[in-house]
């Protein structure tokens, strides 16, 4: 993905003019910038401990429901392993979506490839649960991996954390099926671009892809599994990949891996399996950890008897969110960093119509501020400091930083995590940094009955990145109580 600087053509100037020199980083002094970018740091680390901390709370309530179950062994079925341990190793093809990977860098030769190895726990809700039943070939988990894109003095060896879910999608044969995996999560350990040689004794002004130490990890992976046995299985997919900041700090051009997965994973734990079929109860009153042991039922899920029914399958998600941004801006031939952080704020309402037990689409209209939209129009020049030319720029008017626009919406619905992607056109808006086709992807992730954590990101025409979406959401739809 491109870095995205308002008001110019092509973004080749704004690293040239930044790698030759001709203009310094308009960055505001240390003292400065370093509790903005304390704020930042902490904003990562909260997200990922939430994340953490919510994936071993649905692992405690579940792994109690596994050795609580009482119900007789059926001797003429085979209960999946309920714990996995997986190891696979990657290799992939990297994007040459920028200069740096074409050649322009301190080897002087292209970066073609990455690879990578992953090792994984997930977990299996007990056949015997309310998500057990109604999704029995899930799985969910929280997995490590080791990157390499060797060239590790300019890029790094970072180290990926996540969390993972994937699914079958169809049984090609009696042990052989076609499986589905997503990974999200967080990579630490990058080499970011920097000019200065005090740092570390050398200077990384060709990195002009990574500005962060600190990176989310996003994958998406096809997926080919035999089973030999029941216990273990083995593997064989295409995946791809992408890393990037979320603007939170530039530059941002983002690290774009396709590429293939082999491995394999062991399981254990079995607990018994009720028969396909059986009914499920739908009352109102179950505890809190039941939704994480999968004894809960997912209440969205329309009663079988009332499927039929429109009302029964819609929903209303209202989610809040909020996050920093980093802005460029090229001026006079000149490229500029702005060193401040910019607020964003938005809010979605999203009606929804259930198509299936796992797949829903509808709309949203989305209203967003964004603190540093339209900034181009309001530069009141340059001036001198002690860290080099700044640019000096105006805050814009309320109404330049407001935008309204309605997406489509489609989500794929899983236990405890919902993946979800949309596309939409601003609607009402004034300035040019709001035109065009903007994407969202996000990921829900269920803390209540309806309440879920929201972490969305924010592109405009495929390409330029333009804000994370952190925050949380609250969801609208009928309950039958009996």
């Amino acid at each position: 993905m491109q870095n995205d600087f308002t008001g110019c053509s092509t973004n080749k100037n704004f690293w040239k003019h930044w790698k030759k020199g001709l203009t310094s980083v308009s960055e505001k002094t240390k003292t400065e910038s370093k509790p903005r970018r304390k704020v930042v740091k902490k904003i990562l680390r909260a997200t990922l401990l939430t994340i953490l901390l919510m994936t071993l709370n649905v692992w405690t309530g579940s792994a109690h429901t596994s050795a609580s179950c009482s119900v007789p062994r059926d001797s003429t079925r085979n209960t999946p392993s309920t714990h996995r341990i997986g190891i696979n190793a990657r290799g992939a093809w990297l994007m040459p979506t920028h200069k740096f990977f074409r050649g322009e860098n301190g080897t002087g030769k292209p970066l073609n490839y990455s690879a990578s190895a992953h090792l994984q726990y997930s977990y299996q809700f007990p056949a015997s649960s309310t998500f057990g039943t109604l999704f029995p070939t899930a799985y969910q988990g929280i997995g490590v991996g080791w990157n390499t894109f060797f060239d590790k003095k300019e890029i790094g060896m970072p180290t990926a954390v996540y969390i993972f879910q994937g699914a079958q999608i169809c049984r090609l044969a009696s042990r052989l099926s076609l499986d589905y995996e997503w990974n999200f999560g967080a990579s630490f350990g990058w080499k970011p671009f920097h000019d200065d040689e005090q740092l570390d004794g050398r200077s990384n002004i060709y990195n002009t892809v990574v500005g962060s130490k600190v990176n989310a990890y996003i994958n998406a992976s096809l997926i080919l599994t035999y089973r030999p046995v029941n216990q273990a299985t083995l593997f064989f997919g295409v995946d791809i990949s992408h890393f990037s900041n979320g603007n939170t700090r530039y530059p941002n051009a983002g690290v774009n891996t396709l590429g293939i997965k082999v491995g394999g994973t062991y399981g254990f734990g079995e607990c018994s399996m009720r028969k396909p079929g059986a009914k499920l109860s739908r009352k109102a009153d179950y505890g809190f950890n039941d939704i994480w042991s999968g004894t809960r039922p997912y209440c969205s899920i329309p009663d079988e008897r009332d499927e039929s029914r429109f009302i029964n399958r819609m929903s209303l998600n209202v989610t809040l969110y909020g996050a920093l941004r980093s802005k460029g801006l090229m001026y006079e031939d000149n490229a500029y960093i702005l060193g401040n952080k910019f607020a964003v704020a938005g809010i979605d309402l999203n009606p929804m119509y259930r198509v299936g037990k796992c797949f829903a689409a509808g709309l949203s209209v989305d209203l967003q501020y964004d603190e540093s939209a339209n900034l181009r129009s309001h530069i009141a020049g340059t001036d001198y400091t002690e860290d080099g030319i700044k640019l000096l720029v105006r805050r814009p008017p309320l109404k330049e930083s407001l935008a309204a626009g309605l997406s489509l919406r489609a989500e794929l619905i899983m236990p405890i995590f919902t993946v979800g992607v949309g596309v939409g056109h601003n609607i009402i808006y004034n300035g040019n940094d709001f035109d065009g086709f903007y994407q969202v992807f996000n990921l829900k992730a269920s803390l209540t009955k309806r309440l879920f954590l929201n972490i969305g990101y924010k592109l405009t025409d495929l390409k330029r990145p333009n804000n994370l979406m952190i925050g949380l959401g609250w969801s609208f739809h009928r309950i039958r109580t009996k």
